[in-house]
C-alpha cells in the first residue's frame, strides 16, 4: 500500500499544523478543474513551446535545400551544415542559463514573454538571410529564446495546475513542442526555407499577445509579498465558484517558510540537492537517447538509408506520430502515473535504437546516396554490404523504428522529465535549479548534434544509435531506483515529502 503524503510528524515535517485538514469534498474542489481559464493561460504560455518545437527541428528540410543551393553565400558543406544544426543547441544553453536569473527577477510569465524578442529576431534574420552568419546567428537566438521558455513555461504551468490535472496540463509544454515541429514538417512539404522562417513569427505574436492578459503564477507574486494579487490570481484560475482560501493558505505558509533565497550550504542538504540531482540526471538522460541529433537530422538521416518512401514524407509522418504519442501521454500520465509511462518509454526507445543500429550495419544501402544530405562518406563502409535501390518491406525499417523510437520518447521521457523537473524542485531553488537542468541539457545536445557527424563519417551510421540504446537501459535503470511518483500530489506535498528522508517515496 502506498504511503501518505502527508500525516508523519517529527522536526522538519509538520505541514500546516496550525489549520485542521479539509474534507475530502474539499480537497476535490481544489484537485479538480473548475474552470476553463486555466486551459486559457496554459495554452497562451505553451505557444512558446510551439515555437521551440518549430525553430529545433527547422534545419531538417532547410539542411538539404542549402547544400543544393547555388548561391554561394548560402551553400553548406557538411561542416558548416553541422554548425546550423548544432548551433541551435547551443542558444538554448544560453537560454537556460539566463533563466537562471530571469524566472525569479521577472517572475514566470514576464520571462516568457522576454523570449518573444530573440524568436522574432532570429527569425527574422534566416528569412532574410544573404550570408552563413545570418542563418548561424538566427538559429542562435531562436534557440536562446527556446532554452529560456524551456525552463520558465513548465515551472508557470505546474503552478498554475490543480493537482488534479497537473500531470494532463504539464504535458501540454512537450505536446506543443510536437505540434511545432511536426507543423514545420508539414509546411516544408509546401514553402521554401525563407518562408518556413516567415511562418514562425506568427506562433511568437500570438504567445505575446495572449499572456498580456494572463495573471502571473501565485506563488511567485506571493515569493515577491504580493499577497492580495496572488489571490485574485487564483480566484481568477479556479473560478469565482470555487472556494479557494484552503489552497491559498497552502501556498502561502509553504512560500512564508521558504522566503529566503537558498544558499549553497543549504543547497547541500539532502532535501534540496536530491530532488534537484534527479531533475538534473533526468534531463541528462533524456538528451543521450538521441532525441536532438535524430530529430535535427532526421531528413538527413533517411536520406542516408535505403528507404522506400521519400525522405520528406517520412519527416512529416514521424512528426504526426510523436504529436499523438504525446497526447496519449497528456490522458493517462494522471491515471497510470509518471514511472511506469517513464518504464515504458525507455524500453521502447531500446528496442527502437537497436533495430536501427543492427538496420544500418547489416542492412541494405542506397544505390546513390544524396550526396548533398548523406551523412556518410561514399567511401565509409563495408564494401562487401549489399547495395539496394530503396524498394522492398524491408526498406521500411529506418522509417517504423524511428516511429518508435520518437512514440517511446514522446510517450514517456519527453514530457514527463520536464513535468517532474517543475514538480520535484522546491520553490526556492526551482528558478535557478529549473535554469540549470536546461542549461546542462542543452549543452549535452550540442555535444551529441555537434559530434554526430563527424562520428558518422568516421564510424558510421550505426554507431550512434548503439550508443542510444545503451543509454536507454541505463534510462530503466535510474528509472527504478531514484524516481518519484508524484501522481496525484500538490507540490506542497512532494516538496514536504523531500524533507521528511523517508526513502519509501522513491521506490
Amino acid at each position: 500500500m502506498q504511503e501518505p503524503l502527508l500525516g508523519a510528524e517529527g522536526p522538519d515535517y509538520d505541514t500546516f499544523p496550525e489549520k485542521p485538514p479539509p474534507s475530502p469534498g474539499d480537497r476535490a474542489r481544489v484537485g479538480t478543474l473548475q474552470n476553463k481559464r486555466v486551459f486559457l493561460a496554459t495554452f497562451a504560455a505553451v505557444l512558446g513551446n510551439f515555437s521551440f518545437g518549430y525553430a529545433l527541428v527547422y534545419t531538417s528540410p532547410v539542411i538539404p535545400a542549402l547544400e543544393r543551393s547555388l548561391d554561394p553565400d548560402l551553400h553548406l558543406t557538411k561542416s558548416q551544415a553541422s554548425w546550423f544544426g548544432s548551433v541551435f543547441t547551443l542558444g538554448a544553453a544560453a537560454g537556460g542559463l539566463s533563466a537562471m536569473i530571469l524566472n525569479d527577477l521577472l517572475g514566470r510569465k514576464l520571462s516568457i514573454m522576454f523570449s518573444a524578442v530573440p524568436s522574432a529576431a532570429g527569425y527574422a534574420l534566416m528569412a532574410g538571410a544573404h550570408g552563413l552568419w545570418m542563418l548561424l546567428l538566427g538559429r542562435t537566438l531562436t534557440g536562446f529564446a527556446g532554452g529560456l521558455t524551456a525552463a520558465c513555461i513548465p515551472v508557470y504551468v505546474s503552478e498554475i495546475a490543480p493537482p488534479g490535472v497537473r500531470g494532463a496540463l504539464g504535458a501540454t509544454p512537450q505536446l506543443m513542442a510536437v505540434f511545432g515541429s511536426l507543423s514545420l514538417y508539414a509546411l516544408g512539404l509546401l514553402l521554401p526555407w525563407r518562408w518556413l522562417a516567415v511562418a514562425g513569427e506568427a506562433p511568437v505574436l500570438i504567445m505575446i499577445l495572449l499572456l498580456s492578459f494572463m495573471p502571473n503564477s501565485p506563488r511567485f507574486l506571493l515569493s515577491r509579498g504580493r499577497d492580495e494579487e496572488a489571490l485574485r490570481a487564483l480566484a481568477w484560475l479556479r473560478g469565482t465558484d470555487v472556494d479557494v482560501h484552503w489552497e491559498f493558505e497552502q501556498i502561502q505558509d509553504n512560500v512564508r517558510r521558504q522566503s529566503s533565497r537558498v544558499s549553497w550550504a543549504e543547497a547541500r542538504a539532502p532535501h534540496v540537492c536530491r530532488p534537484i540531482t534527479v531533475a538534473l540526471l533526468m534531463r541528462l538522460l533524456q538528451q543521450l537517447t538521441g532525441i536532438t541529433p535524430i530529430l535535427v537530422y532526421l531528413q538527413s538521416i533517411f536520406d542516408s538509408t535505403a528507404v522506400l518512401l521519400p525522405p520528406k514524407d517520412d519527416a512529416a509522418i514521424v512528426g504526426a506520430v510523436r504529436l499523438l504519442s504525446v497526447l496519449i501521454a497528456a490522458l493517462t500520465m494522471d491515471l497510470a502515473g509518471r514511472k511506469v509511462l517513464l518504464f515504458v518509454s525507455a524500453a521502447i526507445m531500446f528496442a527502437a535504437n537497436l533495430t536501427l543500429g543492427l538496420y544500418i550495419h547489416f542492412g541494405p544501402r542506397p544505390l546513390s546516396p544524396n550526396s548533398t544530405a548523406g551523412l556518410e562518406s561514399e567511401s565509409w563502409g563495408d564494401l562487401a554490404q549489399p547495395l539496394a535501390a530503396p524498394a522492398g518491406y524491408l526498406t521500411l525499417v529506418p522509417l517504423l523504428a524511428t516511429m518508435l523510437f520518437i512514440m517511446g520518447y514522446a510517450m514517456g521521457w519527453g514530457p514527463i522529465t520536464w513535468l517532474l523537473m517543475s514538480e520535484v524542485l522546491p520553490l526556492r531553488a526551482r528558478g535557478v535549479a529549473s535554469g540549470l537542468c536546461v542549461l546542462a541539457s542543452w549543452l549535452t545536445a550540442f555535444v551529441l548534434t555537434k559530434s554526430f557527424l563527424p562520428v558518422v563519417s568516421t564510424f558510421g551510421l550505426q554507431v550512434p544509435f548503439f550508443f542510444f540504446a545503451a543509454i536507454c537501459l541505463v534510462s530503466l535503470v535510474f528509472t527504478g531506483c531514484c524516481v518519484p511518483e508524484t501522481k496525484g500530489r500538490s507540490l506542497e506535498q512532494i516538496e514536504s515529502f523531500f524533507r521528511t528522508g523517508r526513502r519509501s517515496f522513491l521506490r
